[in-house]
């Protein structure tokens, strides 16, 4: 068939510029070190930052809620998936965020997707970060808005956006920490640009909520600006170590949101061992934070390392990327770290612009001191047999 023919010859011209994409198989617990393709490996690409996920009290809970409510939800949230444990789980999350009420849908992707299509219509204009996740990039097309595009964290670029565009209502939304480069997002400008141009504020804290600020809730109590935000978006899929997106907010949105994001609507619920794992982690991280300052300390231990060794970093989420430029460069060190022990993912178009490939390495509340130190040595060897673009 000529579609299938099509399809291989674009496959083999992915493989010629060194952007095609195969799975690593793990087949053992994603701690500090899992077994990939069947080796034992230093894990420096989860997005478990804190490890919550192996972590035994996690566990033996989610042991005893299957046994009771059994493997799965049965149904949609409005139909007969919406179990007591959903509800609990979004009354912690909203008192988390300092918010009227949460939802928890299926996904971060879900939850970005649902949200921005369900509240913007023909209205509104929405006023996007040029480098936000794909998930809002995907929600804001499904919306009836007009979409512009502001240079990354750039709040002079966003104010000179918001002063020459007409609209009746208006949108400012961004990720909290980019997932690609690790950076903050400047919430206090943000908030102050949405007060005096009269827009809401919608925050993707998907790698930022336990991570940043002192008891881990995120973006907004890293800058000191909680409770502040219109649409506070996160994901239980990260730092805690489950599954699940979630959206907090006024009661009134979240009602309205219950009965027009379609994401929500038609999806079967998250099973009721999964939202499980999300109460026991954030009961755990409520009481102790342990965990959260062993992350924060670990990335700046892990940055001062590469820097003593001549590789530039600079990071206060757990995301520390090293820019490579050429795809195959940053393909072929991740593959030599693979060899070396060591689990790095190569970042490449179209997930970042051409000529900006990179090592996305990611830290985890769980990584000893001695393999921090022997990563970093063996990423610096690795990284210098290569011209850093």
């Amino acid at each position: 068939m000529n579609e299938l023919l099509e399809m291989k010859e674009k496959l083999n011209l992915l493989k010629e510029r060194s952007l095609y994409r195969n799975l690593k198989v793990i087949s053992s617990e994603q701690t500090s070190s899992a077994v990939v393709d069947g080796n034992i490996k230093l894990m420096l690409c989860s997005n478990s930052y804190l490890d919550m996920s192996s972590d035994k009290r996690v566990k033996d809970f989610v042991k005893e809620i299957i046994y009771t409510y059994g493997t799965g939800a049965g149904g949609s949230r409005l139909t007969t998936g919406s179990y007591n444990l959903h509800s609990k789980l979004e009354e912690i999350l909203a008192e988390m965020k300092h918010t009227e009420a949460a939802l928890v849908f299926n996904t971060g992707y879900m939850a970005n997707v649902g949200v921005i299509s369900a509240i913007c219509d023909e209205d509104y204009i929405i006023f996007s970060d040029e480098l936000n996740h794909a998930s809002i990039i995907d929600g804001c097309r499904l919306s009836k808005a007009k979409t512009i595009i502001y240079r990354h964290n750039d709040m002079v670029d966003l104010e000179k956006k918001l002063k020459e565009n007409t609209y009746k209502k208006g949108l400012i939304v961004t990720d909290g920490v980019f997932s690609m480069d690790g950076d903050i997002a400047n919430l206090p400008e943000i908030i102050k640009l949405s007060k005096k141009y009269r827009v809401l504020t919608m925050v993707d804290d998907a790698h930022g909520t336990g991570v940043l600020g002192r008891h881990g809730r995120g973006t907004a109590e890293y800058h000191g600006v909680e409770g502040l935000i219109d649409i506070y978006m996160g994901t239980l899929s990260k730092a805690i170590g489950s599954e699940g997106g979630f959206v907090c907010g006024s009661r009134v949105m979240i009602e309205y949101l219950k009965n027009s994001a379609r994401s929500f609507i038609f999806s079967t619920a998250l099973s009721p061992a999964t939202i499980a794992a999300s109460l026991k982690a954030l009961e755990i991280l409520r009481v102790d934070n342990r965990k959260i300052s062993d992350l924060q300390e670990n990335i700046k231990y892990f940055c001062h390392l590469l820097n003593q060794m001549g590789i530039e970093v600079s990071s206060e989420s757990a995301i520390i990327p090293i820019i490579m430029g050429d795809e195959n460069k940053a393909l072929s060190a991740a593959e030599e770290l693979l060899k070396e022990g060591i689990f790095v993912s190569a970042i490449r178009y179209p997930t970042v612009e051409k000529g900006k490939a990179r090592l996305r390495i990611t830290i985890m509340a769980s990584h000893s001191k001695e393999e921090l130190k022997f990563a970093a040595e063996k990423i610096a060897a690795v990284v210098s047999k290569c011209e850093i673009v």
